[in-house]
């Protein structure tokens, strides 16, 4: 493995990151058929300056570990957290008829956690995911791995303070929701049709105090079993997937 560089694994991950204009500076492609198949994204990382190499299936394997390489592993420079002030400039030129959909983690340290949140974030189609700039997992190659494509076609958001972000949000009419276990109202109740931020807190611990104080309102999972709580990105998929399911006029 290249050193210095994070690998990302698999055809929508490697497509994701040639569509956005990052080409990687080496992909690996598994030698034999799938060449042929993998063949225009090749061709892609080619013309962005990737230097093509052809590897055998063990070695992807083994670079790969649990996830799925599907023949093609690209290797590139660390990802970065998007600014705080591109956050404002994307809001303040935000298309009137889609209202934004923001994912807020606060305090979620975990990386297999962050990047499982990732990709929920994509499934559900969120605009954004905003992070604290203290108490929060790196955007490194393990949260990659695991978002499976989601840490580069999702924005992730950086702010120094999240309670005065959370303040700057409403400021441009989005509606800030948190997820507590002593709210009184169910996610069910609450409308996540027009401009929405969803706060998740980290598990066991939950939101921050400050965070907390800053939503507009709180709401709860309805836990009908023994366990008094679901993993935060568990939890975020169900969260996020209600609002997918009332935007669509479900």
């Amino acid at each position: 493995m290249p050193a210095g560089l994070d690998a990302v694994f698999g055809v929508h991950a490697v497509r994701a990151l040639l569509q956005r204009g990052d080409s990687p500076r080496v992909l690996w492609v598994q030698d034999g058929e799938a060449q042929q198949r993998l063949a225009e994204l090749v061709d892609m990382a080619r013309q962005g300056g990737a230097r093509i190499e052809r590897h055998p299936r063990d070695e992807l394997d083994r670079l790969a570990g649990e996830a799925s390489h599907q023949g093609v592993v690209a290797f590139t420079a660390p990802l970065a957290f998007e600014s705080e002030a591109s956050l404002w400039f994307k809001l303040e030129a935000w298309p009137h008829e889609t209202p934004p959909l923001l994912l807020v983690l606060d305090g979620v340290t975990d990386v297999h956690n962050f990047g499982a949140c990732l990709r929920s974030a994509d499934a559900a189609g969120v605009h954004g995911v905003i992070v604290p700039k203290d108490k929060a997992a790196p955007l490194n190659a393990t949260v990659r791995k695991v978002a499976c494509g989601a840490a580069e076609s999702v924005p992730v958001y950086q702010v120094t303070n999240l309670a005065r972000a959370l303040a700057r949000l409403k400021e441009f009419g989005v509606w800030v929701t948190g997820t507590a276990g002593e709210a009184e109202a169910m996610l069910f109740e609450a409308d996540f049709a027009g401009p929405t931020a969803l706060v998740m807190g980290a598990e066991g611990k939950g939101m921050r105090r400050l965070t907390r104080e800053a939503c507009d309102g709180l709401v709860k999972l309805p836990m009908a079993g023994s366990v008094s709580s679901l993993n935060v990105s568990v939890a975020t998929g169900i969260c996020l997937f209600e609002a997918v399911r009332q935007r669509r006029g479900g």
